[in-house]
């Protein structure tokens, strides 16, 4: 993506697609960046906030200092993401006040998540705060995935092809994905990665937050499973704009369902490894993402609407290009 074709001019429907998906990448990497952040127990590494420590804006040379130091240099990349998708949604020709409602959506969380990390770290990792922290971040992803899917769809409004109770279904699917989330949360807090040998933990064994979490892991296999069974039985997808029609989004759902499943209970059998840990975020991630995007597909969407300087610049290309094989064909 050009940062000087944002900055100088319009922008185009397919330029600020890219801008979009820049942003939520960023999104998903700053997730993944502090997670690595607890595990290698740096986080506290930088024992003030908004300064690394007390007076000192940049902390000493030392692993753990520049893990978590390094960690908030990448919210100005973040932020910088993010800004770029603001800017591209005003300067988007067609312009569109909803892409641009959810822009400012993306700013909103990344100050808030700012906002709660700083508190974090001053109030030493205390379990419900890093909690917070991290299912923050998830309401982020959730912003940039339904950003993304109005980026690539046209400007009118999406029109329903299956009938209420898939709807319904499919919302009942995410909810299950979003009690995935909490309950991991709460594995997270009762375990052994805390970011820091001086954080407490959660009053609550390991084993009994790890069999809350199963149960509804199980529930969401549950729940899609169902809701795959169900649409198999109503045909073949119809075409969509943003790419795959949620039955194969599905197939890949389940998919990343399965390999989760397999790295959590392998993970809890080999005493939490700090490596796996990190897999089991990124599919955490992954899973998030497919089901929101699953729920969102179900609705048919117009394609995504056309530059008029780019229809322009195409229609003043086919005249030049004279008639194609196809039409002298015809």
């Amino acid at each position: 993506m050009s940062t000087s074709r944002i900055l100088s001019g319009p922008v185009s429907p397919r330029t600020y697609r890219v801008a979009v998906g820049v942003a939520g990448a960023a999104m998903a990497g700053i997730v993944l960046t502090g997670a690595g952040v607890r595990l290698s127990q740096s986080g506290l590494g930088c024992s003030d906030w908004p300064t690394c420590s007390e007076g000192q804006l940049v902390p000493a040379w030392g692993l753990h200092a520049w893990v978590e130091f390094g960690n908030r240099l990448l919210t100005f990349a973040v932020s910088a993401a993010v800004a770029g998708a603001v800017l591209a949604a005003h300067r988007r020709r067609p312009r569109r006040r909803d892409l641009i409602v959810w822009a400012w959506g993306l700013v909103a969380g990344v100050v808030g998540q700012i906002v709660v990390g700083g508190v974090s770290v001053l109030l030493e990792l205390q379990p419900l705060t890093v909690a917070t922290h991290f299912l923050l971040s998830m309401v982020l992803l959730w912003n940039s995935v339904v950003l993304w899917v109005r980026a690539n769809s046209g400007p009118a409004p999406a029109r329903a092809v299956f009938p209420s109770s898939i709807l319904t279904h499919s919302r009942a699917m995410v909810a299950a994905a979003t009690a995935v989330l909490v309950t991991g949360t709460i594995v997270t807090g009762a375990g052994p990665h805390s970011g820091d040998s001086r954080a407490e933990r959660l009053q609550i064994a390991l084993v009994t937050a790890a069999r809350i979490h199963s149960a509804t892991v199980w529930l969401l296999v549950a729940v899609t499973v169902a809701l795959a069974v169900r649409l198999a039985r109503l045909g073949p997808d119809p075409q969509r704009s943003i790419g795959f029609g949620p039955r194969r989004l599905l197939t890949f759902l389940l998919v990343a369902i399965t390999a989760q499943g397999a790295v959590g209970y392998t993970q809890y059998a080999l005493g939490v490894p700090a490596g796996l840990v990190e897999v089991h975020v990124l599919g955490s991630v992954v899973v998030w993402c497919l089901a929101l995007a699953t729920h969102l597909a179900l609705p048919e969407r117009d394609p995504m609407d056309v530059d008029p300087v780019d229809a322009e610049t195409n229609s003043a290309r086919a005249v030049i290009a004279g008639p194609t094989l196809d039409t002298m064909k015809a």
